[in-house]
């Protein structure tokens, strides 16, 4: 009962949402808001932080910290675009999650088997990544290889071969384009919920399907079988997990091999995107991944919700420049609804009296809450266009300071990060 209640307030989440942003789109008259261009450009940059990020999720939950996820997913890249080019986009996902994969084993024999660091192990992961790839790359498309012939380059591989397939989905983007027509009217709402369907379901690459049903497998695997519950218990308590049977070294080892194929499956995206490999095409996204886990408390859901923040902010900044000064109300119209969610649930009737301190902060809180919508309004009416570094760090800003709210509430597995041996006493 409890998982349907959490269900039915997503959707009510969602809903709300897009409601203050089809508000915030009619006061303001930029349209990209909820453009159906906005919406696919989000996917798109959403994606690989979602693989990156899941990645993250399965390795920190059987207890092992991956800060490698970037390294892993530059290796995924490089294989993606080196078998791409020669057999076509299905031997490039192959490939992409086996490269991603060695770079789960290299992390889990040196922090399971040989007890390095985890955090050192990752470092060294994402030094090694870029040179092996840059080795590689010397070596196989350098001039007067098949390669360089093909169209390679010291920093790139040639096209992949054949095209990577997209779907639409029945009856919302397949024939006529009504999504389309109704986008274009700009009817308050309406409009709004078109431009998202139609970003959400016209032309999709296939990864993006795999992607999206990776997450509700993963919150069935690792919550809803044996499977899932000894890799939980190998990251909450490793020593009770071994004394009820569990081979804690290969729950481990399949947890972090499994984390870097997702890494590496998230660099396919991006050769798929770019149709070749490109040398620094990951631009931070394992890193970014990691946060969005972080702001997800290491559940899938909340991972969806905090890769979907960045990729929209993002998709939002190429669209247009000008739309991100548009953040300023949003985040005002944001703030306000916290407010008046707060004066409800403090004035309901048949509250339970709360203590002096908890009361005290939530006045604080709501005062702060006041003057921030205040400083947001005011930033909206005075500010016409943004300097483009701001522009361009818009994104990162936004993801830092959900990151800050959300730590608030934060539970990591207990014994992430720990270093396990077989035998001994915690």
């Amino acid at each position: 009962m409890t998982r349907v209640r959490k269900y039915h307030l997503a959707l009510i989440a969602v809903a709300g949402l897009i409601l203050v942003v089809s508000l915030v789109r009619v006061l303001t008259g930029f349209d990209d808001l909820t453009a159906s261009g906005t919406v696919g450009a989000a996917v798109i940059l959403a994606v690989p932080i979602a693989l990156a990020g899941l990645g993250g999720l399965w390795s920190e939950r059987a207890g092992v910290v991956n800060i490698g996820l970037e390294g892993m997913m530059v290796l995924g890249t490089w294989f993606a675009g080196w078998a791409g080019y020669q057999w076509g986009p299905w031997a490039a996902l192959v490939a992409g999650l086996i490269g991603g994969a060695l770079g789960g084993l290299l992390h889990a024999v040196a922090t399971v088997t040989f007890g390095v660091d985890h955090i050192i192990s990752g470092v060294a992961i994402n030094l090694l990544g870029p040179g092996i790839t840059r080795f590689l790359s010397e070596v196989l498309y350098k001039e007067g290889t098949p390669a360089a012939e093909a169209g390679a380059g010291i920093t790139s591989s040639p096209a992949i071969s054949g095209d990577t397939p997209t779907i639409s989905l029945p009856l919302l983007s397949s024939g006529p384009d009504l999504l389309g027509a109704l986008e274009r009217t700009h009817w308050f709402l309406v409009a709004d919920i078109a431009g998202v369907l139609r970003g959400l379901t016209h032309e999709m690459n296939l990864l993006v399907v795999l992607a999206v049903l990776l997450l509700p497998l993963t919150f069935f695997v690792l919550w809803h079988t044996a499977f899932g519950l000894r890799l939980r218990s190998a990251g909450e308590n490793p020593w009770a997990a071994e004394s009820l049977g569990v081979n804690v070294y290969r729950i481990k080892y399949i947890a972090v091999v499994i984390s870097g194929a997702f890494a590496g499956l998230g660099g396919v995206f991006l050769v798929f995107v770019s149709d070749k490999y490109v040398e620094g095409q990951t631009q931070g996204r394992g890193f970014i991944g990691l946060a969005a886990m972080i702001f997800g408390n290491w559940r899938p859901g909340g991972l969806a919700a905090g890769s979907a923040l960045f990729g929209y902010a993002n998709g939002l900044q190429l669209r247009s420049a000008q739309t991100v000064n548009t953040f300023f109300l949003f985040g005002a119209v944001l703030l306000l609804v916290y407010i008046a969610l707060q004066i409800r649930r403090m004035t309901a009737p048949g509250r339970p009296a709360e203590p002096a301190a908890p009361g005290v902060r939530q006045y604080v809180l709501m005062a702060l809450a006041v003057v921030g919508a205040a400083v947001l309004f005011w930033l909206w009416l005075v500010i016409d266009q943004l300097p483009n570094d701001f522009v361009f760090i818009t994104p990162h800003v936004l993801t830092l300071l959900v990151l800050l709210v959300a730590s608030q509430r934060l539970r990591m597995p207990k014994a992430d990060g720990v270093s396990y041996r077989r035998g001994e006493q915690h």
